[in-house]
């Protein structure tokens, strides 16, 4: 099956900029504090959730009657989160965030298409998104998919073959490394897909980095 997303993602032709309106002043949270506006302070309101949930003490922020009030009419996520569908890797909870934190947007592996591109953009051009977090993690089942059709070269059933041809550059490029093939592959494949976003003319505005979520430990880390 041909690549949609290669194909989109090296066509030339600059992406005309949406049409938004001034956005109101984010909400502060339930602590009274205004939510993060740059980069950086995004990333490290990520990391510092993500410490909280792998420690077990989250604070389930951002869940109350008030809130729910307070995004009715309109939000202000402070991070777009790409990732895994993977139901042991929900955002929210690792990252410990709440409602109207965070944009997120899951594929298998990642994978990305013309529809997830579109969804990053709205985020960062409608919403004004400082942050874009591509998060991979460890026992992909999208990887290992890859990997076993590649050793075997079985036919790969509808429509997970566009996830195993997505997924499957990486893991030819990784497969002699030593140690982990899964784990080289699925760190290739995460910046692959923060590289692809970074080199996108429509995405200039917003950090984009790639980061690895560990199962065992509930830990998040950034790669380089």
């Amino acid at each position: 099956m041909a690549s949609n997303r290669r194909a989109f993602l090296t066509a030339t032709a600059a992406v005309g900029a949406l049409a938004a309106a001034t956005a109101p002043a984010a909400p502060a949270g339930p602590d009274g504090h205004p939510r993060p506006t740059t980069a950086r302070a995004a990333l490290a309101e990520l990391l510092a959730g993500n410490r909280r949930y792998a420690t077990g003490r989250p604070r389930h922020p951002d869940e109350g009657l008030r809130r729910r009030h307070a995004l009715a009419t309109v939000q202000h996520p402070f991070a777009v989160v790409v990732g895994c569908i993977d139901s042991r890797v929900p955002p929210e909870l690792v990252f410990d965030q709440g409602l109207g934190d965070l944009l997120c947007i899951r594929t298998a592996g990642q994978v990305l298409d013309e529809a997830v591109l579109g969804s990053i953009q709205y985020g960062v051009e409608e919403l004004r998104i400082p942050l874009v977090l591509v998060l991979g993690h460890e026992r992909c089942g999208a990887v290992a998919a890859t990997l076993d059709h590649l050793r075997t070269g079985a036919q790969v059933p509808g429509h997970l073959e566009l996830l195993v041809d997505e997924i499957a550059p990486a893991a030819r490029r990784t497969r002699a490394s030593p140690g982990d093939w899964a784990e080289h592959t699925m760190r290739a494949n995460t910046i692959w897909v923060r590289d692809a976003i970074r080199a996108d003319p429509s995405f200039t505005s917003a950090q984009v980095t790639a980061a690895r979520f560990d199962l065992d430990t509930g830990l998040v880390s950034l790669l380089p």
